[in-house]
């Protein structure tokens, strides 16, 4: 099961690569009062950074949450 997970893993990251290095070009991006211009493939890498992050923080207060009632509290 690990190894499926690590082959997912891989194919996951081996996508975000190819898309981020086929978008080069630059965009402004607008945060509420700031514009800024960077080149695509950064702004994809942050947002895919952002979603991961998320992802793991959420999925550990899922597991905490789990634990918690599986502790009878």
């Amino acid at each position: 099961m690990a190894r499926w997970k690590l082959v997912a893993l891989a194919v996951v990251a081996i996508v975000a690569i190819i898309v981020v290095v086929q978008n080069t070009q630059a965009v402004e991006t607008r945060l509420l009062f700031v514009t800024v211009t960077m080149p695509r493939a950064v702004l994809l890498f942050v947002t895919l950074v952002i979603g991961f992050v998320i992802g793991v923080l959420a999925a550990e207060k899922i597991t905490r949450r789990r634990a918690v009632k599986a502790d009878g509290g």
